[in-house]
């Protein structure tokens, strides 16, 4: 995901990134008081959580690995995340040419006012403030790590570059229905779905499989094969095996993370229905 730039395309003003003790308690406070403050959630999982449960327009604030001074703002718009940088001034928070007195004047202002995205010069608003206290996948950050050793690159290198952690893809190897031979076929999982395809290069899925009708995901000791697990449907239980056991592991516990967001959302909306 590309940062992205304030209105007018200001950068920011290089600051010592030191703030006073006493300047730097009323900062914690007024962080803390806000709801979708994420303290030192990653640029990756706030990705993965604006992609995977929020929808356009939310957004999160968190902390910029760059400077003590200096913050995150997280934005859904449409199918990507931008990111942009807010500076403490002491008095004030920078963003851009503009300074507010407080975060939520931040807020209040953008939420009339589009920001400018980057390349795309797509408008973004601030609309659905996302929640602290949510359950936050600690996976992503086992897959991050996974992903760098696998392309030989650092974790740095795939900040900027890496797709977004909210979904995952890979080879697998899936058991037929009628006929229990093994086959490769190409995963991908986007949201609430999980396609597979004959071969990374092919462009129509042989299926979409609806996680919201997914019961379960384990672990399967029936085959003769290692690092297999299952994905259990009401008509039919899906077999599949990866190359490594770190590699089953982490599509088992990504697919139950997403199973219980899932039901969460369910149990949400059924008390909130009228009987």
């Amino acid at each position: 995901m590309g940062k992205a730039e304030p209105r007018g395309g200001a950068k920011m003003s290089r600051g010592t990134g030191v703030l006073p003790a006493e300047q730097e308690g009323d900062v914690l406070e007024e962080l803390q008081s806000l709801g979708w403050y994420h303290d030192n959630l990653t640029r990756h999982a706030a990705e993965a959580l604006l992609l995977s449960n929020g929808c356009d327009g939310s957004y999160l604030l968190r902390k910029s690995n760059e400077r003590n001074d200096l913050y995150s703002l997280s934005v859904r718009a449409r199918d990507s995340v931008k990111h942009f940088h807010v500076e403490h001034m002491g008095s004030s928070f920078k963003f851009g040419f503009n300074e507010f007195p407080s975060l939520k004047e931040l807020v209040m202002h953008f939420a009339n006012q589009p920001l400018i995205g980057s390349e795309t010069g797509t408008l973004i608003v601030l609309k659905h403030p996302y929640p602290r206290k949510v359950e936050e996948p600690s996976i992503y950050e086992s897959v991050r790590v996974h992903t760098a050793m696998q392309t030989g690159k650092t974790e740095n290198d795939l900040v900027l570059n890496a797709p977004s952690l909210g979904t995952k893809e890979g080879y697998l190897i899936k058991q037929g229905k009628i006929v229990k031979n093994w086959k490769m076929r190409w995963f991908t999982l986007h949201r609430n779905e999980l396609k597979y395809f004959k071969d990374q290069t092919s462009t129509e899925p042989i299926r979409v499989l609806d996680l919201t009708e997914c019961s379960a995901v384990q672990f399967d000791y029936s085959q003769e094969r290692v690092n297999c697990f299952c994905l259990v449907f009401p008509l039919r239980t899906y077999y599949l095996c990866a190359k490594t056991g770190i590699e089953a592991d982490e599509w088992i516990k990504i697919l139950r993370w997403k199973l219980s967001q899932i039901r969460k959302h369910q149990d949400q909306r059924d008390a909130t229905s009228p009987l």
